[in-house]
């Protein structure tokens, strides 16, 4: 069975739950997904999907991918991701998946991509204190020693340092579905989701 499909985040709001209750949700359009190409153990080695979300214009791919999507008789997509099932008797390239794949009240994952946040200091990116405030102190944005002069002599490997924040693979984990609108293909998940709204996310059903 499949476990997940492509999406986008569209945004945050809320619903009211009975007894006036409000639950922060966010709204992510799932799907359609197109099975561009089905995966079996005879020839890969293993049972996939490859799904596609999202048109693309033709102009924007190049040989090889002409080639892939002229093969499977669809549409260019503009994002493809696979996706491992049991068995792939089931499945047919160019069948539409859509978002009544999940139903109300399961948990599931949604990995995305976090907000990049540029290159900052150790305050903002590991919640450092810095230096005092007041009495002449020079170093309020500061991480302050970083290590030995005597033994090791050296920055040790994975020493917490300003650098590049944000922008990496990140994943919410066990999250509650809260409503699935299939005829909209939105699913509705309780609490936030890494990324930027217009973002591609991926969900999957959690184990």
């Amino acid at each position: 069975m499949l476990k997940g499909l492509i999406g986008k985040k569209v945004g945050m709001t809320r619903l009211f739950l009975g007894e006036g209750q409000a639950v922060p949700v966010t709204v992510l359009q799932v799907g359609p997904c197109t099975v561009v190409q089905v995966k079996s153990a005879g020839k890969e080695t293993y049972n996939a999907l490859q799904l596609g979300f999202g048109p693309k214009k033709a102009k924007g791919l190049n040989k090889p991918q002409t080639g892939h999507f002229s093969k499977a008789g669809v549409e260019p997509k503009a994002v493809l991701q696979e996706f491992r099932v049991a068995d792939t008797a089931e499945y047919q390239v160019g069948q539409e998946i859509t978002a009544d794949l999940f139903t109300r009240g399961e948990k599931v994952h949604v990995t995305g991509r976090s907000k990049g946040r540029g290159f900052t200091g150790v305050v903002k990116r590991y919640g450092f204190s810095g230096g005092k405030a007041t009495h002449g102190c020079t170093t309020h944005d500061k991480p302050g020693s970083i290590g030995a002069s005597a033994d090791p002599s050296r920055v040790l490997p994975g020493k917490r340092m300003p650098g590049r924040m944000g922008n990496a693979r990140t994943q919410a984990r066990n999250l509650q579905v809260v409503d699935v609108r299939p005829d909209e293909n939105l699913v509705l998940v309780k609490g936030a989701v890494p990324g930027a709204n217009g973002g591609i996310i991926i969900i999957e059903k959690a184990k």
